[in-house]
C-alpha cells in the first residue's frame, strides 16, 4: 500500500508544485491521475521515488517511510517501486531482453550487473513477461527498431520484472495513437489485477482515465480537487480540475475559472464529450 501524507514540493524559485497533497493507493486499483498543464502531477509520482526531492510530507510504501531513507536504503526501496517514463528511458542500442533484464540489476552484483550477466530464473522470467505484453517474438531485437507502443511494453515489462509493490506510471500514452493508447491501459490494469499491484498513473487523456482507472485523482494548481471513481467525475468536477472552479486563491477570491493551456481546453472538451457518451 502506498500512502502520501502532506506532500509539498517548492522549487528553489518559489514555485510550489505541490501544496500538501494526500491520498493512498493500495490493493490492484488502477488509479489515474489527472490535471492541466504544470498541475503537479509528474512532480507527483517524481517525488514518491525521489527522483525529485520532496520539500515536506511523508510518503509510506507499506512499514517504509521513503522521504526520510538515506542513499543505501533508497536503492534497495526502489528495488520494490516499477517506474515507467513517458519517454520510455529505455537503452536503445540494446536488444528488447537487455533492456527487460535492467529491471533485476537492483538484485545482481555490480560485476555481474556489468557483464549484464542474470540468472537462469530471471532470463525465464523476462521470456514469460515478454509475452505477456506481446512481444514474445521480439526479445533479440534492438529497441531502437521498435514503434513507440512496443517501446511503451518494453518499459511496462521492465518494470514488472522487478516484481515492486507498486507501479508508477507517468504519461503512458502521450505519444501513441487512440488505439495503442488503449492497448497500454488495458494492459496496465490487467497486470495490477493478475499480479496484484497497485497502479498509478499520470495521464492526460480524461477520457482513457474514464474507461480504465478504478479511481481518479485531479490535481489542480498542485492541489488535490478531486478524489473519487470515475462514474463520480462529473462536470462539475472536471471545472475543478481543468479551470481551478470554486478553488479560492490566497486573497479569498475565486480562481481564474480559464484553462491554462489550449491544450487543456482539447482535453476538457473531449472529456465533457465522453461524459456524455458522445464520440
Amino acid at each position: 500500500m502506498l500512502r502520501v501524507t502532506d506532500l509539498q514540493k517548492t522549487y528553489p524559485t518559489g514555485d510550489e508544485a505541490l501544496k500538501g497533497v494526500t491520498t493512498s493507493v493500495e490493493g490492484s486499483e488502477t488509479v489515474a491521475m489527472i490535471g492541466p498543464s504544470g498541475a503537479g502531477k509528474s512532480t507527483f509520482i517524481r517525488c514518491i521515488n525521489r527522483l525529485t526531492e520532496p520539500t515536506g510530507g511523508e510518503v509510506h510504501l507499506d512499514d517504509t517511510e521513503l522521504t526520510s531513507l538515506g542513499d543505501d536504503a533508497l536503492r534497495s526501496a526502489r528495488r520494490d517501486i516499477g517506474m515507467i517514463f513517458q519517454e520510455y528511458n529505455l537503452v536503445e542500442r540494446l536488444t528488447v531482453m537487455e533492456n527487460v533484464l535492467t529491471g533485476r540489476l537492483g538484485y545482481v552484483s555490480a560485476w555481474k550487473a556489468f557483464r549484464r550477466s542474470f540468472p537462469a530464473e530471471d532470463i525465464e522470467r523476462a521470456y514469460e513477461i515478454l509475452e505477456r505484453v506481446g512481444l514474445g517474438d521480439m526479445e533479440n531485437k534492438r529497441v531502437d527498431e521498435l514503434s513507440g507502443g512496443q517501446r511503451q511494453r518494453v518499459g511496462i515489462a521492465r518494470a514488472v520484472i522487478q516484481q515492486p509493490k507498486i507501479l508508477l506510471v507517468d504519461e503512458p500514452t502521450s505519444s501513441l495513437d487512440p488505439e495503442t493508447s488503449n492497448t497500454v491501459m488495458r494492459l496496465l490494469t490487467d497486470i495490477a489485477a493478475e499480479r496484484e499491484v497497485p497502479v498509478l498513473i499520470n495521464i492526460h487523456e480524461v477520457d482513457l482515465a474514464i474507461e480504465h482507472a478504478d479511481r481518479i485523482v485531479g490535481l489542480h494548481d498542485g492541489e488535490l480537487v478531486f478524489e473519487g471513481p470515475p462514474a463520480a467525475l462529473d462536470e462539475r468536477g472536471l471545472d475543478q480540475v481543468y479551470r481551478g472552479a470554486e478553488i479560492p486563491d490566497n486573497t479569498g477570491r475565486k480562481a481564474d475559472t480559464s484553462a491554462e493551456t489550449d491544450e487543456d481546453e482539447r482535453v476538457l472538451a473531449e472529456a465533457d464529450r465522453s461524459l456524455k457518451g458522445e464520440s
